[in-house]
């Protein structure tokens, strides 16, 4: 059994998911790296973690599967019994003009993001509930804000994630339980590794894309006793863009 103060990040073998593993460690937290497929890449950020002088394990599992997540969850939550932060940043883009799309790309990111969401924050939510204290913290995205064209299913569940928080905010905090939402903007990924970059700059003010660390580093903040009066709020990291 571990008793140190537990964050879960969802999707944290690479880039914000990798990010933010490591700013909690650098926190203090243990933390906990899911990853649905890629191990070697989950493993890498372990490493990263315990080179800052922190500590973590891996754990595989699918948040789209609700099998899964309930059978994963109810074995952390049976040996970590002090779980201070959930991190839901799993997701997955199959972008495609709407008429094109067909059920499998509409269901699989809508799967990956907002039921994945909610696989996720109901067990935990409850851990919160009864201890008193808690942080949740949701990736959004620009995209739920500003909808780009090709991409109805990806705006749609990261929009849902947002409405949901916003209404589980309300329902959690005279317990204890803060709820927000990070919305990045463009950010050094790998799921804009294929986008026109030079274009994209031209539409940002401050003509760069953002870090995975910067993202990182507000969703600690909101992890964080400065955070303590913040909770059902959307912050924008994108550059400016308004």
């Amino acid at each position: 059994m571990n008793d140190k103060k537990t964050a879960i990040i969802t999707g944290a073998s690479r880039g914000i998911g990798r990010a933010t593993a490591v700013q909690l460690a650098r926190a203090g937290y243990f933390v906990i790296i899911n990853f649905k497929t890629n191990e070697t890449a989950a493993q890498e950020t372990l490493n990263m973690v315990k080179s800052e002088g922190g500590d973590g394990t891996i754990i595989p599992f699918d948040v789209a599967d609700s099998e899964q997540t309930r059978n994963a969850v109810k074995t952390i939550t049976e040996q970590y019994k002090n779980i201070q932060a959930l991190i839901n940043n799993a997701g997955i883009t199959a972008d495609g003009l709407f008429m094109l799309l067909g059920e499998e790309e509409w269901d699989s990111v809508i799967n990956t993001s907002l039921n994945g969401f909610y696989h996720m924050t109901k067990p935990i939510v409850r851990e919160m509930i009864r201890k008193k204290r808690g942080s949740i913290v949701s990736v959004s995205s620009l995209s739920a804000l500003m909808p780009n064209r090709g991409q109805a299913n990806y705006a749609a569940a990261k929009a849902g994630i947002i409405a949901a928080s916003r209404s589980l905010a309300s329902e959690v905090a005279r317990f204890g339980v803060r709820v927000n939402v990070v919305a990045p903007g463009l950010i050094e990924t790998d799921m804009i590794k294929d986008a026109p970059v030079d274009q994209i700059k031209q539409i940002i003010p401050m003509a760069r894309l953002g870090k995975p660390q910067e993202v990182a580093s507000v969703i600690r903040f909101l992890c964080s006793d400065d955070a303590s009066y913040v909770t059902g709020q959307v912050i924008g990291i994108n550059g400016g863009i308004c």
